[in-house]
């Protein structure tokens, strides 16, 4: 059993150096000023007008994006766990396939899509139609925080809904419910852990992106996520920063807590084993 436990200490100081410490330090300069005295302060800019703004078109932008997703994962995850599960995992790979691509490219890949110039207004033009304003616009960050992140979304679905005995969907059939009976009753229930689990995996880094809001929106979006890069790396405020994200972090807890009451064992985290059981 020891020379089992020791296979764990990579792991262990891996989770020291970049992520218990990194969390540390926010802490620190979160809760301190320039002289390092103990201050509320760094937490108290979150009350400032700018900030609460940025925070409020976050939390907006996030919960669109968030309802999006599950608005087109829902049916896609269906459709997915009706078929056999061998071409289920197939398809679905499908979808994580755009994923392994570096997360900039594909950002600046819709930028191309969705600039003055770009794919589809040259299309327009070509059909002869009026040109569309997309970039730099709250929709074009909402369009890239659902394209990077729907399979976030469709994968806990998918696991979840491909693991329903089917013999009870045909129990429910059989005592004389109708399709939509059933899936309220019995699909929508037992689906309730990977859509809440979905939710969590969409919600958080929509509302704390930055990278997404910087190229589709150009800097006429600004969200919570830009201000706190804006006060690491121009301000050079890391206290305020800090500050504001032990704030954010909040609303990441409460995502995790979530997950937690509703999904314990964690069944819609894993991106494959889909299989029926």
């Amino acid at each position: 059993m020891r020379r089992r436990s020791w296979l764990a200490a990579p792991f262990i100081l891996w989770s020291a150096a970049f992520i218990i410490i990194p969390l540390l330090l926010i802490v620190y300069f979160g809760m301190t000023d320039g002289d390092g005295a103990f201050t509320w302060s760094n937490l108290a800019a979150m009350a400032e007008v700018d900030n609460l703004k940025a925070l409020g078109l976050a939390l907006l932008l996030s919960l669109s994006a968030t309802l999006i997703c599950l608005i087109l994962a829902y049916p896609i995850a269906m459709i997915l766990a009706e078929r056999r599960t061998s071409s289920g995992t197939l398809i679905a790979m499908l979808f994580i396939l755009p994923m392994w691509m570096n997360f900039l490219l594909r950002t600046m890949a819709w930028q191309t899509l969705l600039e003055k110039n770009g794919v589809i207004n040259t299309l327009l033009h070509v059909l002869r139609l009026p040109s569309v304003t997309l970039i730099y616009t709250p929709s074009a960050v909402v369009l890239g925080m659902v394209y990077n992140f729907l399979p976030f979304m469709i994968l806990p679905l998918y696991t979840v809904l491909s693991k329903i005995d089917r013999d009870v969907l045909l129990a429910a059939r059989d005592l004389g419910a109708g399709p939509w009976q059933t899936f309220l009753r019995i699909t929508l229930p037992l689906s309730t852990p990977g859509m809440i689990s979905g939710i969590t995996m969409v919600f958080v880094p929509s509302l704390t992106t930055f990278v997404i809001t910087d190229m589709l929106g150009g800097g006429k979006v600004q969200l919570i996520g830009n201000t706190i890069e804006q006060e690491f790396i121009q301000g050079s405020s890391w206290h305020v920063g800090s500050g504001l994200s032990l704030i954010l972090m909040i609303f990441v807890l409460i995502s995790m807590a979530f997950v937690a009451k509703y999904d314990p064992q964690q069944s819609g985290s894993l991106i494959g084993g889909g299989g029926r059981e």
